[in-house]
Parts: structure tokens; C-alpha cells; sequence
């Protein structure tokens, strides 16, 4: 039996420091818009709409930082984005109106625009195509397993009549990407400096004489996986962050905390699971665990539709169970999506392309929601939960469709 490829010294560090700022990001992920509307008193549709405008200014700095990454080297943007970050989000505790909230929101998610993207490239630059998509794999498992540690030391610390809790949280999450800041401090000369342009060896990127974006858009591969990746994020986490806490208080009508047991069966599932899936997954065709993840995500969005025929209990059992089916089609596209990204970037691009693939998760993170809450508020649940379906449909034959455009090394059928 063939054995897991091992994860590089130099990937372990920077999985290290991931996992501290995870820890850091759980503590306050499911606050600010509590934060902004309730505790300061700035009503949930200015939180609501910080959140969005969030939401675009990343969309808008994601190409640049990509290509601050293939100039620069992916380390100093994830450097400076953590810093960047770290004061936006101390900044938080000090938010005392509409504006402020709006100009410390946009230092925020500048700061994140230019980490995770640039986060993705130094992975991709540090671990070969052997080894890669266990190290993507990991990453998500510890990124869940931060977020849940963080969530439970949240829960227990903070108060809504004791606004001074949440400051200590920003403070603590700060602090956090600080901490991943001085891990990367101990890698010199590692992920700095711009590659130079030079044939593809591993993926299917075009002429490298073609310099930028429109090189990457040229490479057809990429453009059907971004495309495939769209649709099936889309109707996958795009919808989950709404959906669940909908079924469960609004259609469903029990507590707010079901939902923070829902996600939490949601990050215990990919914390149990993503290793033992990482070892079933090797050697297996990307292209059909695409397909299996489609799959997974159209049977969690049946179960949860089902709710809405079940009694009280049923119900809720339904919805519950249908977060950890999600989970299992997470632990596939984990490893999976971004390995593939970067097996295909030439290493002078690598930066565009996996800012490509956080320009897609940014337009899901609007147009998912944005489907989610114009057809859950007209009481469309059904149609809603048919049109998830049917976008995982699409992107299950999309899926089949890929196989047929990757070689075999690139499908992870043959090793390297």
C-alpha cells in the first residue's frame, strides 16, 4: 500500500501559522454584524451592508494582489496582509459610527484580500504536485479546527452587555495574525522575489511570452475549472451561511443556538474526516471527486428541504445531519480545487492564478447569498432548494466534462 506523501518542513510552518490565525478568526467570525448593528448600536442593516462592502472591495483588490505576488513573491503580500489585517481588526473595538465602521472594514478586508490568495501561492511554490493536494487538505482541516477552538473561546468570553468582551476578541484576534507574521519570519528567502517566465512543466497554462491576465485567461483548463468552481460554490457555500440559520430559526422556528450546534457539526465532520478522506483520495480522478462533491452538496440541500415535510424534531435532526453531509463534500474540494489551480499555474503566474480562484469565491460570497435571501424572504423554499440542486447538477456534468480536457497526471490518475 502506497504511503502519504509527506508534508515539506517548510509547508508545516506555514500550516502552523495558518492554524493560529484560524484560531484568531474563530474567535470573532460570527460577531460583526452582532457587533456593528447591536453592541454599538448601528442597526443590522449598516452591519449588513459593511459586510457586502466587505465583500466587493475584495473582489476589486484580488487581481492586484496577484499580481503583487507573482512580482514580489507571494511571502512579503501574505506578510503585509497579515499586518494590514491585524490592525483592522484591532481597529474594530474602536468602531463608534457608520463611517468609521465603512473605513476600518475596507483596512480589513484589504488585509485579507492580499493574505489568502497570497497564502495559496507560497503553498503552492513550497510543495510539489506530489504532495500538494495533502497539503491543501491539511490546511482546510486546521483552518476548521482553528475555527472551532476560537468559536468555543468565543462563546465562553463574550458578552452582549458587556461590550468591553468584544474588544478583548479583536484584540486576541489581532494578535493571532501577528503570531503568523512571526512564523514567517523564520522562513528567509523562502516564496520572495518574482520567477521567471518559463515553459509550463506541470500544468496547462499557454505561450509563457504572454505576460498577465491574459495569459491566464488563455489557459482554457483554468477557465473551465473557474467556471465549474462558480456554479458549484454558488450552490454550495454561497448558500450554506444563509440557508441553515434560515431552515433552523425562521422556517423551522427553533433558537438562535441551533445554529452555532449546526456549524459546529459542520467543523467537527471535516476535522474527524479530512485525513482518513486525504488517504482515500490519492491516486483518484479530481475531475470525478469534483463529481462526488457536486453530488454531496445536492443530497445535503435534499435532506434539508426534506425538513420542511418533517415534524419538529425530524426536522431539525434533518437539518443538522444535512451541515455534516455538506462537510464531507468540503473535505473533497478542499484538497482537491486549489492543488489543481496550482498545478496548473506556471510558476510566474502562480499568484494571478490563485487569485483567480479567490475572485470566484468572492462572487459566490455575493451572488449565493444574494439568490439565498431575495427567495427565502418571498417564502420560495422550496424553488430555492431546486435551484441549489440544480446548480450541483450543472456542476456535476461540468465535472465529467473536465475529465475528458486533463491528462491523466493532471487528474491525479497517474502520479507525477
Amino acid at each position: 500500500m502506497a504511503t502519504s506523501p509527506r508534508v515539506p518542513p517548510l509547508a508545516r510552518r506555514i500550516l502552523l501559522g495558518n492554524g493560529l490565525s484560524a484560531i484568531g478568526s474563530g474567535l470573532t467570525m460570527p460577531l460583526l454584524i452582532v457587533y456593528l448593528g447591536e453592541i454599538r448600536g448601528l442597526g443590522l442593516t449598516i452591519g449588513g451592508l459593511v459586510v457586502a462592502y466587505m465583500a466587493v472591495v475584495s473582489l476589486v483588490v484580488f487581481p492586484v494582489v496577484g499580481w503583487a505576488s507573482d512580482r514580489q513573491g507571494p511571502k512579503p503580500v501574505l506578510m503585509a496582509g497579515l499586518l494590514v489585517e491585524a490592525v483592522g481588526v484591532a481597529l474594530l473595538g474602536a468602531v463608534a459610527s457608520a463611517p468609521s465602521a465603512f473605513l476600518v472594514g475596507t483596512i480589513v478586508a484589504l488585509g485579507s484580500a492580499m493574505a489568502w490568495p497570497a497564502q495559496s501561492a507560497l503553498l503552492g511554490r513550497v510543495t510539489t504536485q506530489e504532495n500538494r493536494q495533502r497539503v491543501f487538505g491539511i490546511q482546510f482541516m486546521l483552518l476548521n479546527l482553528g475555527l472551532g477552538v476560537g468559536g468555543i473561546v468565543s462563546a465562553l468570553v463574550v458578552s452582549e452587555t458587556d461590550p468591553q468582551t468584544f474588544v478583548w476578541l479583536y484584540l486576541a484576534d489581532a494578535t493571532a495574525y501577528l503570531a503568523y507574521f512571526a512564523v514567517l519570519l523564520t522562513l528567509p528567502g523562502v516564496g520572495v522575489g518574482r520567477v521567471a517566465e518559463a515553459p509550463l512543466e506541470e500544468g496547462g497554462g499557454s505561450d509563457p511570452r504572454r505576460a498577465g491576465m491574459r495569459e491566464v485567461l488563455a489557459d482554457r483548463i483554468l477557465r473551465r475549472v473557474l467556471l465549474l468552481a462558480v456554479v458549484l460554490l454558488m450552490s454550495g457555500y454561497g448558500a450554506l451561511e444563509v440557508g441553515i440559520p434560515v431552515f433552523i430559526t425562521v422556517i423551522n422556528g427553533f433558537d438562535v443556538s441551533w445554529v452555532g450546534v449546526s456549524f459546529a457539526v459542520n467543523t467537527f465532520t471535516i476535522v474527524a474526516a479530512q485525513l482518513l478522506v486525504l488517504r482515500l483520495i490519492k491516486g483518484r480522478s479530481r475531475s470525478y471527486l469534483m463529481l462526488a462533491v457536486a453530488l454531496t452538496w445536492a443530497m445535503s440541500w435534499i435532506l434539508m428541504g426534506s425538513s420542511l415535510l418533517a415534524g419538529p424534531t425530524l426536522a431539525l435532526t434533518l437539518v443538522l445531519v444535512a451541515s455534516g453531509v455538506f462537510a464531507l463534500g468540503e473535505t473533497l474540494w478542499a484538497p482537491v480545487a486549489p492543488s489543481l489551480v496550482n498545478d496548473l499555474a506556471p510558476e510566474h503566474l502562480r499568484g494571478r492564478y490563485n487569485s483567480s480562484m479567490s475572485l470566484v469565491w468572492s462572487l459566490s460570497s455575493i451572488i449565493g447569498p444574494g439568490i439565498a435571501g431575495l427567495m427565502l424572504g418571498a417564502g420560495l423554499e422550496v424553488a430555492w432548494i431546486l435551484v441549489l440542486v440544480a446548480g450541483c447538477t450543472a456542476a456535476a456534468v461540468m465535472a465529467v466534462g473536465l475529465r475528458r480536457v486533463l491528462s491523466a497526471q493532471l487528474d491525479g490518475r497517474l502520479p507525477v
